[in-house]
């Protein structure tokens, strides 16, 4: 019975709960209290009006209806999305906790920052459609009167990825389900991509997707065991350079602490249950590093170029004008290097990329490497997608995370959708289902063939 629950979407009637605080059955009536404590102090306090004993404009709320646990692209989306889809303007209040305020070993920045809608799974494919529509109009969204318009410096070059032999049957049914879901790809020969690229060396290469961005897609689609249920009321909220901790209670907590997610799950006891059960699976999110170098070459390839995925995994796209091109490829199991640190391994890019990149762009043989940094994905374990919606025990935790490399390019959609799950209690816009946390318990892989 329990299996089948959670793949009919468990809890469909706890999805639906209200924003107000709760603590056990009952609302805490927080604007009552602190009009109590005030008045009790005030009275014997000499003068009359109230003054606060210290300052605490530097501390978080005391309460909030929501708490965003990390202030990465997905936070930041899930927060604007809560804002804009609310009832009654200022009906919910909603805190964003990032641990990193200078945003330096943010994932968010340090990104190769590329929009595809190369996937083989339809829900992918939606996410990315509506974020490109998103990014498209963006002062539709977060233009503010009497500024200038926002200029995102948004370059749709397109993606190319590139097939050997093996991997040709694959792309071609991966096409036709991007086509169907109103993605713009073609398939182009070794000919055609000679044509069209002629930097490019087809050796090896069977059947090229080129997907291109030229218009907007609007993208709307249809929408035995005991275990005990539990609730988050309160958040710990680290003090910048203090060993304090503000409390917050609050009545939701989002998820979206990106490569360190896992850990904010288990702080909320989430896997720490007997193995094999509900109780017991943990979100299987942890920080995988990857490196990007940028380098210059300025016999390569000219402003019309795509971001191109070779079929040996390397990846490269311009940046700016000035033949300069940021790439990598992401290492072997074997090859992963240690996340607990940012450094950058210069070899990895001598003895793994370079060859790939020299061998598809002739070119690429004279390039000199300028500069190189590492940033961290959240990496999903289990099937490498998106972790997205209510974790099944601890009912008013929420999660966007996991997402493996590609959680940039669909943050708008999946902060729309987290909304619409924690407002309405079910996904409207995109059918996020098969992205519920409830997978990992069934064991029931979402499988996405083009992951980078």
């Amino acid at each position: 019975m329990l299996r089948r629950a959670l793949r009919l979407g468990l809890g469909r009637g706890l999805l639906g709960r209200g924003l107000g605080t709760w603590r056990g059955d009952s609302t805490l009536d927080w604007d009552g209290k602190v009009s109590d404590i005030k008045k009790k102090i005030q009275s014997v306090l000499p003068g009359g009006a109230w003054n606060p004993l210290y300052d605490t404009s530097h501390l978080p709320p005391e309460h909030s209806d929501v708490v965003i646990v990390g202030g990465g692209v997905l936070g930041l989306s899930v927060a604007y999305w809560l804002k804009r889809l609310e009832k009654r303007r200022g009906a919910i209040q909603v805190l964003v906790v990032e641990r990193d305020y200078t945003y330096s070993q943010a994932s968010t920045g340090l990104s190769v920052g590329g929009i595809r809608q190369q996937f083989s799974l339809p829900e992918n494919i939606q996410l990315s459609l509506f974020s490109v529509d998103f990014l498209r109009n963006i002062n539709e969204y977060l233009a503010v009167v009497d500024d200038p318009p926002l200029d995102l410096q948004f370059n749709p070059s397109g993606y190319l990825l590139l097939a050997s032999e093996k991997g040709a049957a694959i792309m071609e049914n991966n096409v036709k389900v991007q086509r169907q879901e109103g993605a713009k790809v073609c398939l182009m020969s070794p000919e055609q991509l000679r044509n069209k690229f002629p930097w490019i060396n087809t050796e090896g290469v069977a059947l090229a997707s080129y997907g291109f961005i030229s218009s907007s897609n609007r993208m709307e689609t249809a929408s035995g065991e005991e275990v005990t249920l539990k609730r988050i009321h309160e958040v710990h909220v680290k003090m910048d350079r203090s060993l304090e901790y503000q409390p917050v209670e609050c009545a939701i907590v989002i998820n979206a602490a990106g490569a360190w997610s896992g850990q904010i799950a288990e702080l909320a006891g989430i896997g720490k249950g007997p193995p094999g059960t509900l109780q017991g699976t943990k979100l299987p999110v942890e920080p995988r590093k990857r490196y990007v170098y940028l380098w210059h070459c300025p016999q390569g390839p000219g402003l019309e170029t795509p971001f191109v995925i070779d079929s040996s995994g390397a990846y490269f796209r311009r940046e700016g004008l000035g033949n300069n091109y940021l790439g990598s490829c992401s290492p072997t199991e074997e090859e992963e290097p240690d996340p607990g640190n940012l450094e950058v391994d210069h070899g990895f890019f001598q003895d793994k990329v370079w060859p790939h990149l020299a061998q598809r762009v002739p070119a690429f043989e004279t390039l000199k490497v300028r500069s190189a940094w590492a940033g961290y994905y959240d990496y999903n374990t289990f099937d490498q997608n998106g972790v997205v919606g209510p974790h099944p025990l601890v009912v008013n935790m929420y999660f966007a995370t996991g997402f493996s490399g590609h959680g940039l390019q669909q943050a708008p959609a999946v902060g729309r959708a987290v909304a619409e799950m924690v407002l309405e209690g079910s996904f409207q816009t995109i059918d996020l289902n098969p992205f519920l946390f409830s997978r990992f318990y069934l064991g029931e892989k979402v499988q996405e063939h083009n992951i980078i």
